[in-house]
């Protein structure tokens, strides 16, 4: 069933936040909102808290509603977590999960070893958790790598979902049609501004299992207009060599998940069931030196920074030796073409 906004009283009252949480370090900063590293000082949990100015939403009340209305019933191992909300006469404050792991280009440019096995491990902790989000009529509309954060230092962290700032919840009286998302990750049908549901998501998710196995993304051209114009027409390669060693059952998962039809594209639920997820395809050949040196060129720091910054976290967390207890979230991306966009991008303000 389609979800509603939260019932009333789902907002706890406070004058002084920091009364309840000793605020330590800005780990981002948006247009209309902070994201904070705070301790609650009754039990010491390490929470990120994202504080965002009333004066700012006067107009773009939906936005804020909207998403936390989609974070306030979302309970998923792999989907950061809203833990509480507290109001003050200026400002909301969103009390978040506070994941430790980094972001996930990170990580992969610092393993020695990676292979598809570990691709496929990460896309099927994402396609469980958007089939959760699908099943409650929410549609994500923003997937992409930096919107993916691992939940703790540990080796075997599992991948969560951050960022729900664009997100829509089915059935609410509208089609969906507002172009929304990060220029390379939307899919064919919200370019061409046609109705689109829960099949963007899916699309974007072959973006990211495209990148992960090559490094650099399936679609690419310094002219927006032109990067478009490949997007509308699912125009994309497996070129050599980057792809020579990559096999068969993954192109095919992608070619299911990257097509242009979106009533012929693999569900959630459809891909889960692929072999390159499901079964034994997988390679478990060490294709780390070609993924990570793609990544470093494609993706430099100051592309997929976003402003949230996860970096932060991890120096913090390991500066404490709490790297595996705590979670955290993401933001919106400054380059993000959707309509009411109430959050707002910016730089972080923090550098490791």
């Amino acid at each position: 069933m389609p979800l509603g906004h939260p019932a009333p009283g789902w907002k706890k009252r406070t004058e002084d936040i920091r009364r309840i949480y000793d605020f330590r370090e800005v780990l981002g900063t948006g247009a209309f909102s902070e994201v904070v590293l705070a301790e609650e000082r009754a039990t010491q949990k390490l929470v990120a808290i994202k504080c965002i100015a009333k004066k700012a939403l006067e107009g773009k009340e939906a936005g804020i509603e909207n998403e936390i209305a989609v974070l306030h019933k979302i309970k998923h191992p792999n989907i950061v977590a809203l833990d509480d909300i507290y109001e003050s006469s200026s400002h909301l404050y969103l009390i978040m999960q506070l994941v430790s792991g980094g972001e996930l280009f990170d990580r992969i440019v610092e393993k020695g070893f990676y292979t598809e096995r570990d691709a496929s491990t990460l896309i099927r902790q994402i396609l469980d958790a958007v089939r959760y989000l699908h099943d409650m009529g929410i549609v994500h509309r923003d997937l992409k790598p930096e919107n993916l954060l691992y939940y703790s230092l540990e080796e075997d962290s599992k991948i969560m979902i951050s960022d729900f700032g664009l997100s829509k919840i089915e059935g609410c009286g509208s089609v969906m049609s507002t172009a929304c998302g990060t220029p390379g990750y939307v899919a064919p049908e919200v370019l061409a501004q046609k109705p689109y549901s829960k099949a963007v998501d899916c699309w974007s998710i072959g973006v990211i299992a495209y990148i992960l196995l090559c490094g650099y993304p399936p679609f690419y051209d310094e002219n927006d207009a032109k990067l478009f114009e490949q997007i509308l027409r699912a125009e994309y390669e497996f070129d050599s060599p980057y792809w020579d060693d990559i096999s068969e059952s993954a192109k095919d998962f992608i070619r299911h998940l990257m097509e242009k039809d979106p009533d012929k594209r693999f569900t959630c639920e459809q891909a889960l069931q692929h072999p390159w997820i499901a079964g034994d395809t997988a390679l478990d050949k060490n294709i780390h030196q070609s993924v990570s040196e793609q990544i470093k060129k494609n993706f430099a720091k100051s592309k997929w920074k976003q402003a949230f910054n996860a970096t932060a976290v991890v120096r913090h967390m390991r500066k404490l030796q709490l790297g595996t207890s705590q979670e955290g979230p993401g933001q919106m991306t400054p380059s993000s073409p959707c309509h009411g966009q109430w959050l707002g991008g910016g730089s972080s303000s923090v550098e490791p």
